[in-house]
């Protein structure tokens, strides 16, 4: 075998490899948002404590839940539609954020800008004293 043939091979072989490995990434499915959603959080549980102030969030479920700047309660899937990596909620905007890639939300899912280009589900919130509900 020639030093050039050898190199042929050799150039070939990693050009399959490094395409199987992108081809795999690229088949990766993102995770889908919650259904059938129905729990509740005790506001007066510290672990919860985030959402007793403007621009606080946490996530539960796999669910973004977050008190706006004017004092209400949304909640978005916690999964973001491009990658699947969790979302966050920036109180300085009020809007959810995927830092992964810097997709960016509207308070009700909807894509203010991408990668992402489908929204994140939306859910159902019902404040009744110390309980918050969300639900589908």
């Amino acid at each position: 075998m020639t030093r050039a043939e050898f190199l042929k091979i050799a150039g070939f072989g990693a050009f399959v490899t490094v395409s199987m490995y992108c081809l795999g990434g690229c088949a990766n499915s993102v995770p889908t948002a919650p259904t059938n959603v129905d729990f509740t959080i005790d506001l007066t549980d510290p672990a919860n404590s985030a959402l007793n102030s403007n621009g606080g969030y946490i996530v539960k479920n796999s669910i973004t839940i977050a008190r706006t700047a004017d004092g209400s309660f949304v909640a978005v899937s916690a999964i973001c539609t491009h990658q699947g990596k969790t979302v966050e909620f920036d109180q300085s905007s009020n809007i959810f954020h995927c830092p992964a890639h810097n997709s960016y939300f509207s308070l009700n899912g909807t894509v203010l800008s991408g990668p992402a280009s489908q929204p994140l589900a939306q859910y159902k919130t019902t404040l009744t004293g110390n309980s918050l509900r969300i639900y589908s």
